[in-house]
């Protein structure tokens, strides 16, 4: 199931809640109680690199493209291809 995630109209408080994609507007209870309403918002992630084969450094983003395969290698330099 995926993860949405909620913001309180009220004060800005984001919670998450993994919900099948049917019910990914229905109403939000809150959690604390205090009647606050939420409403879905779009979530935003950024992919980084680990350490490891890949060459990319830790904490180093990712190519978006260019690469010829995820390693991000430039073509002709990769062993993948």
């Amino acid at each position: 199931m995926p993860l949405y995630e909620y913001t309180c109209e009220q004060d800005g408080t984001i919670i998450e809640l993994i919900r099948p994609m049917p019910r990914a507007d229905d109403p939000v209870e809150d959690p604390e109680g205090r009647g606050r309403t939420f409403r879905r918002t779009l979530s935003t992630f950024q992919a980084v690199g680990g350490s490891g084969s890949s060459g990319v450094p830790r904490g180093a983003s990712l190519p978006v493209a260019g690469g010829c395969c995820p390693c991000g290698k430039g073509r002709g330099s990769c062993s993948n291809t």
